[in-house]
């Protein structure tokens, strides 16, 4: 917000401390996106980043806090423990693992510790640096290792598409809602199967992670992936012109030949 600033009051030739109804503007778009997108799960992750402890970090930007230094981030930060550690001994140990990690104390205080908090990601820290804290650790892990995508969505709509077309367009919402919940479940249910893991089965992942069309998928793939007769299936998703053209060419280059 301060290089939004910074740029605005350049462009309008402003002091500092002078008012910029543009600025002004921009500003409650940036905290009312910040709001919206920031939450305790949020908060958690900044905090178990090495690098927003690491002096370079702070040194960046004026006014930037260490994460435990900050009263909101903290605050959220102890909704998730609670959450996620019931158990009162279980909470109080990663309290401490906490402690020990945002100070720089007892083993964190080494100077290669303390060193690749910015010279290296954060999950490289965790792996070479967590051991001594591993509730921290696996917790770190699991978040730290979380892409900041949008391809849930992307795939949620790639399934959808997949299910209601242009031709498929007498479902209603409701139905169409309950077939990408029962799709994408049943994708992820055949993820854990021995038959997945050796690649002997893929079929639920057909027009499931992608964004293509379904050129070049067989009839049989299709209609395993659908509760409706193959016949339906085919139409449905396009396919059926296709292989009835493809079945009149070649009774027609047979008739020629003949």
């Amino acid at each position: 917000m301060e290089k939004v600033k910074k740029e605005i009051y350049l462009y309008e030739g402003k002091e500092p401390n002078e008012e910029s109804d543009l600025y002004s503007v921009i500003h409650d778009i940036l905290i009312a996106r910040w709001t919206k997108g920031n939450n305790p799960l949020h908060c958690l992750a900044h905090s178990l980043n090495p690098r927003f402890y690491s002096n370079m970090w702070l040194q960046e930007g004026a006014g930037r806090l260490p994460p435990h230094k900050d009263k909101e981030i903290s605050q959220m930060r102890m909704t998730c423990f609670k959450k996620f550690f019931r158990i009162p001994q279980e909470l109080a140990a990663v309290k401490e693992e906490y402690a020990r990690f945002s100070s720089c104390s007892e083993e964190f205080n080494d100077p290669d510790s303390i060193h690749d908090r910015w010279a290296v990601s954060p999950m490289t820290w965790w792996t070479n640096h967590g051991q001594s804290i591993p509730l921290l650790m696996s917790l770190a892990m699991k978040l730290l290792s979380q892409p900041a995508s949008s391809s849930c969505c992307e795939r949620n709509w790639s399934t959808y598409s997949f299910i209601h077309s242009v031709k498929r367009n007498a479902l209603t919402p409701e139905r169409a809602e309950d077939l990408v919940f029962v799709h994408s479940n049943l994708r992820h249910l055949s993820r854990r199967t021995d038959a997945y893991k050796k690649g002997e089965t893929r079929m639920w992942d057909v027009g499931g992670d992608s964004f293509d069309s379904l050129s070049g998928v067989g009839l049989l793939e299709v209609a395993d992936l659908s509760i409706d007769e193959p016949e339906l299936q085919a139409v449905s998703f396009g396919l059926g012109d296709a292989e009835d053209e493809g079945v009149e060419l070649e009774e027609t280059g047979n008739e020629e030949e003949a």
